[in-house]
């Protein structure tokens, strides 16, 4: 990819501040200090008079309510960097536009940064792609599977709550969309709504039931395949349905609707996708993040490559995370 055939603020520093300043304050000027809207004004730099009150760097705001200074990145995933901000934005695109992720070694050699700090720019990205506190839970139809992530292990089943494994077991939630097919009358998959994983020490009732209570309505009704795990989570919820792999039944109907997994094994797909053909490794340390990653394209597929970019610019908002906390056991 070129950098001279992008748009400006992929290129120029100063272009790159006033978009981002488009998308995070449409309004004007948000005060990260005090939240008053509309009362900051730019100060402009004297840099021939090094003795200037206003001397400071460009981008600088100061609040009238608060008094406090600041900058459009305040308070969000780019605080406190000396990567310019064209590179961030074009980071911000590159994870946002590449279906299976991208490596912190593509973008050492696309950006021009260090290893480093192409590997934690990913991560502070992954950060602001992870989603808020979730205030409504899914709901309709919800197909639950898991996978394992982990090296190739020889002699080792990698079966449900398997002890002996060292692979990492995740667990999906996809929320699928069902429209009616006018030429069957059936109820049928059309897309998803939205899908959410998460890292489990282990598949058990005890670990995953707790799980489902929290994020599906219990009006839903579920489609797993036929491990014994789920049978005792059908009591909880509408209905719960199932398709049996080993009898190669891979989709039915029932009263009129679709039943099937191979939505949430669809998304996995793209997962196991990027793990082995992209990062080839996933620290557990970092599992989740990488999650937040793949969970955030999937659940803005629809959209262009630029607005799912734009929308991971203006969840940036509100986050931060140090160096020190990527590289521990930190779940922010």
């Amino acid at each position: 990819m070129e950098a001279d055939i992008l748009a400006p603020h992929f290129t120029d520093p100063d272009r790159a501040r006033e978009f981002l300043e488009s998308k995070r304050w449409p309004d004007g000027p948000v005060c990260p200090h005090c939240g008053v809207i509309g009362e900051a004004y730019r100060l402009q730099a004297d840099v021939e008079n090094k003795k200037a009150k206003t001397h400071g760097r460009k981008g600088l705001y100061k609040c009238s309510s608060c008094r406090e200074q600041f900058t459009v990145t305040v308070g969000t995933v780019m605080a406190d960097s000396h990567i310019p901000l064209n590179k961030w934005l074009l980071a911000f695109h590159l994870l946002c536009a590449s279906k299976k992720g991208m490596s912190a070694h593509q973008l050492h050699r696309m950006l021009g940064v260090t290893y480093k700090s192409a590997w934690f720019m990913a991560h502070r990205i992954r950060y602001a792609m992870s989603q808020e506190p979730l205030s409504s839970k899914l709901s309709g139809t919800v197909e639950i599977d898991e996978v394992y992530i982990g090296p190739k292990e020889k002699g080792i089943g990698g079966g449900l709550g398997n002890r002996a494994s060292k692979k990492t077991p995740i667990v999906s939630m996809v929320e699928r969309k069902l429209v009616k097919n006018e030429k069957t009358g059936r109820m049928q998959a059309h897309g998803t709504v939205r899908s959410r994983a998460m890292v489990q020490q282990r598949v058990t009732v005890e670990n995953i039931k707790p799980i489902l209570q929290e994020h599906i309505e219990s009006g839903a009704t579920l489609n797993t395949d036929e491990a014994v795990v789920y049978y005792f989570m059908g009591k909880d919820f509408k209905g719960h349905e199932t398709v049996s792999h080993k009898d190669k039944e891979y989709s039915k109907v029932v009263d009129g609707v679709q039943v099937t997994t191979n939505t949430v094994e669809g998304y996995f797909s793209l997962l196991k996708r990027g793990v082995h053909g992209v990062y080839h490794h996933w620290g557990t340390q970092h599992l989740h993040r990488y999650l937040s990653e793949f969970d955030f394209r999937y659940n803005n597929r629809t959209v262009s490559d630029t607005e799912r970019a734009e929308k991971a610019v203006k969840g940036s908002g509100g986050k931060r995370l140090m160096y020190r906390d990527s590289c521990g056991n930190a779940r922010d």
